[in-house]
């Protein structure tokens, strides 16, 4: 059987396998008949979806199939994937579904789904969906309804649920829950910050967000087109976001992603930040004022060596897990930790929700920065993190690295160079056709050096560029 999940839900390139309009109805019903299964009645979806010019024909899709398997749908029209995860807890859906690739480039797009009380799909459930797609069924299913064929009538459990279901009022339910998870509340009027919502689901949410808190904002790529999210720019881009701040002399610089579970933030200096920074920020506080659950943090085997040392120096254990945000949250329930987080700038808050979520991430920072008068850029300036290279290679298979004839030997060969000097770790995006590559040690040159030897013998063995 195919697998269509992986770390961040499907995805794909927009009109081909798995996103091709069939195969998407069937995903949508398959869906469907899973909630129904586990529930006896009619399941009551929620779809949202970020600024890409495929996105309205996916959630078209998807709503033929939900509906032919007797489900019923209220879109959010373009909103964030947090966004869609509260209202879905908030309201009383049975899940969220998100027409999102995150960072990808427009081309590409996804689904990802959350269950009724905002945390992504159990695996359980995933594999539940891909069998009854792999099956079939579904698809004949969607297909009668795309038809006009009869869909399951509504059972006497039919009804929507409490509150408001209008994409507007959705967004302001949303904000509003935002805005009241801080007490006593933020206040922001006088600070000038500067937000890179990417040409994405945050380009409305961000801006009036810290309009509501009375802050100068200075917006920018806030006009998406259907093709510019994350195109120089963003989370993945923020060197527009440093440029600007330091020319508009703004306090603070925030980049989200596409779909705004990720925030980076840019001091006063122009100076860019990573996750590793506002999990010590956040950490450190917390356990200050003794809220720091079983004193531990959860990072990922890309987190800096400096943010462990600096932890560990304030009597904090950092635990470290796969890349993906489902195995952060893992991660922190198994080890009891409040707050978790990725170098990308996806953090989980896990006392105020489930999921990564951009908007809070900022709200939290700039929280932090006003109660214990921070200077983030005097602090960041102390910071030296360990060298530490990324390296992307675009594979046209994917071998098992380590098993591998060529890649294997290659990758102990450089982890014995490195000895206890640094870390190395090689392994393939969830998301996309490419080997990653992450050195770290104490020195630039070795961690150079590390990384394009192996970057030359991937290439060599399983480059997308090569027979």
């Amino acid at each position: 059987m195919t697998r269509l999940f992986g770390t961040d839900g499907i995805r794909g390139r927009a009109g081909e396998h798995p996103l091709d309009d069939v195969t998407v109805e069937r995903i949508g019903a398959a869906l469907a008949e899973v909630l129904k299964s586990g529930r006896g009645r009619r399941p009551r979806l929620l779809i949202g979806r970020d600024t890409r010019e495929s996105g309205p024909a996916i959630e078209a899709a998807l709503r033929r199939g939900i509906e032919a398997a007797g489900g019923r749908v209220d879109s959010a029209g373009v909103t964030t994937t947090p966004a869609v995860a509260c209202v879905t807890r908030l309201l009383g859906y049975d899940a969220g579904v998100v027409v999102s690739a995150s960072h990808n480039p427009y081309r590409d797009n996804g689904i990802k789904v959350f269950g009724g009380g905002g945390q992504k799909l159990p695996e359980a459930l995933e594999a539940d969906v891909e069998r009854r797609v792999a099956a079939g069924g579904a698809g004949a299913t969607a297909g009668a309804a795309a038809a006009g064929g009869p869909t399951a009538d509504a059972d006497p459990d039919d009804t929507a649920p409490p509150g408001p279901i209008g994409p507007e009022a959705m967004a302001d339910r949303y904000l509003e829950w935002l805005l009241g998870s801080f007490d006593p509340p933020i206040a922001c009027r006088g600070l000038r910050v500067a937000l890179d919502c990417a040409n994405g689901a945050a380009s409305r949410l961000a801006p009036e967000l810290f309009r509501r808190l009375g802050a100068e904002i200075i917006p920018l790529h806030d006009r998406p087109d259907g093709r510019n999210i994350n195109r120089d720019c963003g989370a993945l881009h923020p060197q527009r976001l440093a440029a600007e701040v330091t020319r508009a002399r703004a306090a603070l610089g925030l980049a989200f992603d596409g779909d705004a579970d990720r925030c980076l933030p840019v001091d006063s200096t122009g100076r860019i930040l990573t996750g590793d920074h506002i999990l010590y920020l956040v950490a450190v506080d917390l356990r200050r004022r003794n809220r720091l659950r079983e004193g531990v943090v959860v990072g990922t085997v890309m987190s800096n060596l400096w943010l462990e040392r600096a932890l560990a120096a304030e009597g904090i254990r950092l635990l470290r897990a796969p890349v993906g945000d489902k195995y952060v949250l893992e991660a922190m329930e198994r080890g009891g930790a409040i707050v978790g987080g990725e170098q990308s700038g996806h953090i989980i808050f896990l006392d105020q929700c489930t999921t990564g979520d951009g908007l809070l991430t900022g709200l939290r920072l700039v929280e932090l920065l006003q109660r214990t008068g921070t200077d983030l850029a005097a602090w960041a300036a102390t910071v030296r993190p360990c060298p530490q290279i990324l390296v992307n290679v675009p594979v046209r298979e994917r071998p098992p690295l380590e098993l591998h004839p060529a890649i294997g030997p290659a990758i102990r060969d450089e982890e014995n160079r490195l000895g206890g000097r640094g870390r190395l770790l090689v392994r393939y995006s969830g998301t996309e056709p490419q080997a990653r590559i992450m050195v770290e040690a104490d020195s630039q040159s070795l961690v150079e050096e590390c990384a394009a030897r192996l970057k030359t013998v991937i290439e060599t063995a399983i480059g997308a560029d090569r027979p």
